[in-house]
């Protein structure tokens, strides 16, 4: 079995924005992750006043998932993590409004399309072996020339919002 290094290192993010905190299994399709819900955890500045995660952060903790699978794969091709952007999420539905503490979280990915950029994943998080909440995550990757315009602070001959 292969061992991983922490979450972190396959994504392009610093403390405090990694919610990721184990890498389990990164394969051809697939990744599955895990974090805990502790005031002890990465996640300890998110946590409401019952020591529970809000379950709407499932939707990042489901993207970063599937960064680290992309970051796994790239690093294989001697790529850096890249950022990544999600596009949208279709069929969210979750048994719960907030995690549990001291519950461990296990984040599944499994690739459904893609192409270069483009991709679509089924998702879903399980807390002691039950599903509680699953999605479709669509994402995209873009290159070095796209990222550098969407990141780039607008000029003063632009229109701002």
């Amino acid at each position: 079995m292969m061992e991983f290094q922490p979450a972190a290192y396959y994504l392009p993010h610093e403390s405090p924005m990694v919610f990721l905190e184990k890498v389990c299994t990164v394969d051809n399709d697939h990744a599955i992750c895990e974090v805990n819900v502790s005031t002890e955890g990465i996640l300890s500045p998110f946590l409401n006043e019952h020591k529970a995660l809000p379950a709407w952060f499932a939707i990042e903790m489901m993207a970063q998932a599937i960064g680290v699978w992309r970051g796994c794969h790239g690093m294989r091709k001697n790529e850096t993590p890249r950022l990544g952007m999600l596009l949208g999420a279709r069929g969210l539905k979750s048994t719960l409004h907030e995690y549990p503490h001291d519950s461990v979280l296990r984040v599944y990915v499994t690739r459904q399309l893609q192409d270069d950029k483009l991709a679509s994943f089924d998702c879903y998080l399980e807390i002691n072996g039950e599903r509680i909440t699953q999605a479709r995550l669509n994402v995209y990757q873009p290159d070095d020339r796209e990222l550098a315009q969407l990141i780039q602070p607008p000029t003063s001959e632009e229109p701002t919002a």
